[in-house]
């Protein structure tokens, strides 16, 4: 048996200026469909730009789904939504094979691709479905391929999974551990728009003007963006402080600052710290800089430490969360 998938795309080499040329048409073309909510909006095109995977929480009915939705469309690629549920199995997400005769009355196996097969992908309520699926689809997103029936499936590039929590309903779901959640660039948490946000979305919503994103960039001009992001150069003391916010996140460490010592059960490791350069980078390009600051590093360190900083029983106890957390450590480790 062969696989039918196609081999990733390879993304031509793009100029610094088309690149952020590129950041500046998607930023825009999502803004006139999605009213309000830019630093969600910065966090998830920054976590695209930077090649990563993105947890977004946020309470029902405010346009998690339109976002993501919105930002496929931008970019002209295919879109996948998953709405995960209890009973969902692995094949549900990655595919089957199945048995068909050919025209000669030959028998043989033909793989159907699953929803996994696509660019950008909306996971729905994440934690409604059981380890067993959830590891399905997290393996997708870090190999960047599948495996079914022992023949290795490759998916498309680029590919951006915006996985979504529902905080508020817990019963009978299964959070993602510590090391799937780890997986994950950002975590991107999305709250109730300002009052005057809120009543043009009433106004603008409830009319008959359709708000529908035009195409602005191909794939392969997204994925060169990517590629270039990554190359963009780190100062040594971009790359140090990112280092030193990492290690202060664990408590058995000598530079962790008080807060963490007394409310920290378990800090981030070495992927954080990749997080935050990559997402310093992208940053960077957002702004049209070539080069990342500190200050880029600051930026991104909610998004990428919230999910990575496990709080102990008496942070619990104290209602302090990771983000009061992240908090003190950002006042104590200085660029």
């Amino acid at each position: 048996m062969t696989t039918t998938a196609a081999a990733p795309q390879t993304a031509a080499r793009t100029t610094f200026e088309s690149a952020f040329a590129l950041a500046k048409r998607l930023d825009a073309e999502v803004g006139r469909v999605i009213i309000g909510q830019p630093q969600v909006r910065r966090e998830i095109m920054t976590c695209l730009l930077a090649g990563g995977h993105c947890l977004l929480r946020g309470v029902p009915g405010l346009a998690k789904t339109l976002l993501i939705k919105t930002l496929a469309e931008s970019v002209s690629l295919k879109f996948s939504r998953i709405q995960f549920t209890p009973d969902l199995m692995p094949s549900d997400i990655l595919g089957t094979e199945v048995i068909e005769d050919d025209a000669a009355g030959k028998r043989h196996v033909r793989f159907i691709p699953g929803p996994v097969f696509a660019n950008i992908i909306l996971a729905d309520e994440i934690n409604r479905t059981p380890p067993r699926t959830q590891a399905a689809l997290l393996e997708a997103m870090q190999e960047y391929q599948v495996t079914v029936g022992g023949v290795r499936h490759e998916l498309h590039r680029p590919l951006f999974v915006l996985a979504t929590e529902n905080p508020i309903e817990q019963e009978g779901t299964y959070p993602l551990p510590e090391a799937q959640l780890d997986r994950f660039m950002f975590n991107v948490v999305i709250d109730y728009p300002d009052a005057e946000d809120e009543r043009r979305i009433l106004s603008e919503t409830t009319s008959g003007a359709a708000h529908i994103a035009e195409p602005v960039a191909t794939g392969a001009e997204l994925e060169a963006a990517r590629m270039l992001v990554r190359e963009l150069p780190a100062a040594s003391n971009v790359v140090d402080y990112a280092l030193r916010l990492t290690r202060a996140t664990r408590p058995a460490e000598a530079t962790a600052p008080q807060a963490v010592r007394d409310w920290v059960r378990w800090g981030a490791g070495p992927r954080a710290g990749q997080a935050l350069l990559l997402g310093a980078k992208a940053a960077a390009l957002l702004d049209g800089r070539t080069v990342p600051e500190p200050a880029d590093v600051t930026r991104v360190a909610l998004p990428v430490l919230r999910h990575r900083i496990l709080v102990n029983f008496q942070a619990e106890a104290d209602g302090v969360t990771p983000d009061a957390v992240i908090g003190k450590l950002l006042e104590a480790v200085r660029p």
